[in-house]
């Protein structure tokens, strides 16, 4: 069976890396739906959008905080090249909840310093 390199093809299998059997169950769509975008048929906005998240490209499109970020190899990745594991994220998310004693200290002192600055002429 010879396959024509349309774009939506090349998009699907080459750009998001996804088989036929698994973009139609990220959209909600028949196998053979996705045969006819291969072919050459569009593929409809919101299931392009839904292939980039999938592939990472577009995290920007859930919310506009995520500009700049995306998911490369399982890890979440930045422009500047910030790379965080999940278990990194987890680790963070936990210590920021524990609220130690060392960063209520930080706190106390970073508003002690911004009360005299405050009161500077």
């Amino acid at each position: 069976m010879r396959t024509n390199l349309t774009q939506n093809y090349v998009f699907r299998k080459f750009t998001c890396g996804l088989s036929k059997k698994d973009t139609a169950e990220l959209c909600f769509k028949s196998v053979t739906t996705i045969t006819r975008w291969d072919k050459g048929r569009p593929i409809p906005p919101e299931c392009k959008r839904l292939m980039r998240i999938y592939k990472g490209m577009e995290l920007a499109t859930i919310n506009p905080n995520w500009e700049g970020w995306k998911i490369k190899n399982g890890e979440l990745t930045n422009s500047a090249g910030v790379s965080l594991r999940p278990e990194q994220i987890l680790t963070g998310y936990a210590l920021l909840e524990i609220n130690s004693e060392n960063e209520r200290a930080f706190k106390t002192k970073i508003i002690q310093t911004a009360r005299m600055l405050k009161n500077l002429p």
